[in-house]
């Protein structure tokens, strides 16, 4: 049971939340003029005339982003609407020169789909998506330069979003955190947002209620605006849900309402009575004819499909023979998933999982590097597992050639050969150290004839010792049982 269950005075609650993720998508230009989307430019470098809403500009579909948008929806398992159109969405703010954004209302270019989401206890979950719908953003208000004046950059006006609406299908902080994640990782496969949530080009809105266990139907809602990360969401929710709890329970009542989570206190504030639909009043967007998809378009758009998340991870469970947990693990990533294929590929693929996730991700933290900069190539990583389960080196050390790969960026072979390091496996040369070791030591040789057999790792540790560490550990074990009896 995944679920949060808040225990009150008069009874136990159940957590209800529902999400509406607003990605910008990946293009060169903006959603309906031919201005920059490149972050990090100086404020207002990347405005048109267009994104500045000069009297006369008329707004051009930016045919990428219904690529993009069509796309994310494949990779949500979600109905693509051959039909949609844009409605102009009526309100007043400074960064939003038009007056009025371009929106999409009654028809969306996505309908309804579904997310599979992860559970730490091993479960996984159906979270249901109601729509997804592309927009225009707004600019960008800024309020910290001066204590008297508010400062205004539109290079943010224009660019394409897409906004996805989850059904109200989380009852956990858990689950929510889960699907972010999930979200933010097929994004990045099919390349149609970057997922950064720090950036602001991924944003999260949560809608959150409480009802008491049993309870059907929903009670009110309130909607906490633009948290961006992930920890903050699920922060939002538990702290959103335990006020609702108390508010209830103090005799009071819940108002919709739109709040503003602050993590550092942990609570929120109210910015807004919440809005309805009528108050944008939303019409068809006169200057855009309404959005035809052709069959052509749409198959053109699945054939450049990549194999997401969920297959990938079946694929490597079926037929690499990973565990569920190091499947996750791996593909979470598209780089790392495709950089573990590289190294697995004709080897043991479950033993270089296993160097990936252990020595292999430690090192590139110890060093702050991400995988495109490491100095240990996939095919290495795989030359070296190999070294291994074909025994011309043991693990110890292996785990020395892979501090040396490391520094060095060497083949693990090249590293084996130079410094002298394969394995001793010939009977013969083994059966030498045991002897001088047992020679040297006749105490411990009696006692463990007299019956102190834990004394076996320690003539193991000796025989290592003496072949400095190259002796096949299997076969010293072996011959030295033979010995001792």
């Amino acid at each position: 049971m995944s679920g949060m269950i808040i225990n009150g005075k008069t009874g136990d609650w159940e957590v209800i939340c529902g999400l509406e993720i607003h990605c910008q998508i990946i293009s060169k230009s903006k959603m309906f003029s031919g201005g920059s989307t490149h972050y990090g430019s100086d404020a207002n470098e990347n405005v048109s005339f267009v994104d500045a809403g000069m009297p006369g500009m008329l707004p051009t579909l930016n045919e990428q982003c219904v690529r993009q948008a069509i796309k994310t929806g494949l990779g949500l398992n979600a109905k693509i609407n051959k039909y949609s159109e844009f409605a102009r969405k009526n309100y007043f703010y400074a960064d939003l020169p038009q007056g009025y954004q371009i929106s999409q209302f009654k028809y969306p270019i996505v309908g309804e789909g579904s997310v599979s989401i992860d559970l730490a206890d091993g479960t996984t979950k159906e979270i249901g998506i109601e729509r997804l719908h592309i927009e225009q953003d707004a600019g960008k208000s800024i309020h910290d330069i001066s204590p008297t004046k508010s400062f205004i950059d539109l290079n943010r006006a224009g660019v394409g979003l897409m906004e996805i609406v989850t059904k109200p299908d989380f009852r956990s902080p858990e689950e929510a955190g889960a699907f972010l994640r999930k979200l933010r990782s097929i994004v990045r496969y099919l390349g149609t947002c970057d997922g950064n949530m720090d950036e602001g080009s991924m944003r999260c809105d949560v809608n959150v209620s409480v009802r008491k266990v049993g309870e059907d139907g929903y009670r009110t809602r309130n909607e906490m605006k633009n948290v961006n990360s992930v920890k903050f969401v699920m922060q939002a929710i538990e702290n959103e849900a335990r006020r609702h709890v108390e508010t209830y329970e103090n005799g009071g009542t819940i108002e919709q309402e739109t709040r503003q989570f602050d993590p550092s206190t942990g609570t929120s504030r109210v910015m807004r009575k919440k809005e309805f639909a009528h108050d944008y009043r939303y019409f068809p967007e006169p200057d855009l004819l309404p959005l035809v998809l052709s069959d052509e378009l749409l198959a053109e758009v699945k054939a450049d499909m990549v194999e997401l998340p969920d297959a990938k991870k079946a694929r490597f469970v079926k037929d690499l023979g990973l565990t569920d947990y190091d499947a996750m693990v791996l593909c979470e990533n598209r780089e790392t998933a495709e950089w573990f294929e590289k190294a697995a590929k004709g080897h043991d693929a479950k033993k270089v999982a296993n160097w990936m996730m252990g020595d292999f991700f430690a090192m590139l933290n110890e060093k702050k590097i991400g995988l495109e900069e490491s100095p240990i190539t996939p095919e290495n990583l795989g030359k070296l597992v190999d070294l291994i389960t074909s025994n011309v080196i043991n693990g110890k050390t292996a785990k020395d050639v892979f501090v040396l790969m490391a520094e060095t960026g060497d083949a693990p072979d090249k590293i084996v050969e130079e410094k002298g390091l394969k394995q001793v496996t010939d009977t013969g040369a083994i059966e030498a150290v045991i002897d001088t070791v047992l020679a040297n030591n006749p105490d411990n040789v009696a006692a463990y004839k007299a019956g102190k057999v834990a004394l076996m790792g320690w003539f193991v540790g000796q025989v290592m010792k003496e072949s400095k560490g190259k002796a096949n550990p299997a076969m010293v074990n072996q011959l030295l049982a033979k010995k001792l009896a």
